[in-house]
């Protein structure tokens, strides 16, 4: 079974460090109010400015981060530390917090950038150094705007977004629940367990009609994984029995079969080697699931194949590159 190295905590560091703070090409997410909105990335989000877009930068410094954690004594990790010092500032908090207040800006990054925000919150508090400490502190206040956010949509999102693409609900709380952990925050932790309860509990027999042409989520895997993270052990294995119940005679065979990537220059074609990474994460989370051995030996082996497929295909052109060692990261670290 692949897992993180040091050599590839290395790679992984050293592609992130080239596109967190590079901020053209840019795809901004951003509703204009006036001619006055007329400005730079980095003028509207002093700190998640590069990597082509915000949320992509938000997990780009959440791969930094967990890779610091993980090998702190890598040469490479020096330069990660002078970049959080030099960013996660109050006053650059502050500003990204500002444009969150903006009228036009509810609709920022829902769900996924929001997500992504606690996923990087929930690893900088895992950071137990003194330095770990004062970046968690400091980003606090836009953890905590995000996991208002969410408060507020969760009781208004009467039907889930199954998209193998940034709306995807089952995603976002999948991410959002790591968080709720980390801070101890059980309202939003009740919240989102209740809308994956409603949402999906009902679910069998899953036809999985994926890929689309641009997925990097598993609309069913990630689903699957979600509410392995939300039910208990036993609930989980009643439920996905019933959820991928052709699972030992591996069907949906679509499942096992990794996407094909024509073109990885093509941004959103490049995106299917996120799928293949993020059905590696996903089929690793149920191989260590409660479900049967023969099921946890199938997931296993599929989530091998998937990420076989796609790990060497991290750096190489920016339109993948700018984003897929968090998804890689994902996969070789579930259940660490």
């Amino acid at each position: 079974m692949q897992r993180l190295t040091p050599e590839i905590a290395t790679t992984f560091t050293r592609v992130a460090l080239g596109h967190v703070t590079r901020e053209y090409p840019h795809k901004l997410d951003h509703v204009w109010a006036s001619d006055a909105d007329a400005q730079t990335p980095r003028a509207q989000h002093p700190i998640f400015y590069g990597s082509f877009d915000w949320h992509s930068c938000v997990h780009g410094y959440w791969t930094l981060a967990r890779l610091l954690r993980r090998f702190p004594d890598r040469l490479e990790c020096a330069e990660v530390r002078a970049l959080f010092d030099k960013q996660f500032t109050p006053v650059n908090v502050a500003v990204e917090c500002a444009y969150l207040r903006r009228p036009e800006s509810r609709g920022f990054e829902r769900p996924y950038g929001w997500a992504w925000l606690l996923m990087l919150w929930s690893e900088l508090s895992h950071h137990h150094s003194a330095e770990g400490r004062r970046w968690c502190a400091n980003l606090k206040p836009l953890a905590d705007a995000f996991a208002s956010r969410f408060k507020a949509y969760l009781p208004l999102a009467t039907y889930p977004a199954r998209a193998g693409t940034h709306g995807n609900t089952a995603f976002a709380a999948r991410l959002a629940l790591e968080y709720c952990d980390a801070a101890d925050d059980a309202p939003l932790r009740a919240a989102l367990v209740e809308r994956l309860r409603t949402w999906y509990g009902a679910d069998q027999d899953c036809q999985a009609w994926e890929p689309s042409g641009d997925d990097f989520l598993s609309s069913a895997l990630i689903e699957a994984e979600a509410m392995r993270r939300a039910l208990t052990a036993d609930e989980f294995a009643t439920w996905f029995a019933g959820f991928l119940p052709n699972i030992n005679q591996r069907q949906p065979a679509t499942l096992f079969a990794p996407a094909t990537v024509s073109d990885r220059t093509d941004g959103k074609i490049a995106h299917l080697d996120g799928l293949n990474l993020s059905r590696a994460w996903c089929w690793r989370g149920i191989a260590q699931s409660g479900v049967s051995a023969s099921m946890r030996a199938i997931a296993a082996e599929a989530a091998e194949i998937h990420l076989k497929s796609a790990l060497a295909h991290v750096s190489g052109d920016y339109m993948g590159e700018h984003w897929l060692a968090s998804f890689a990261l994902l996969a070789l670290e579930a259940g660490a």
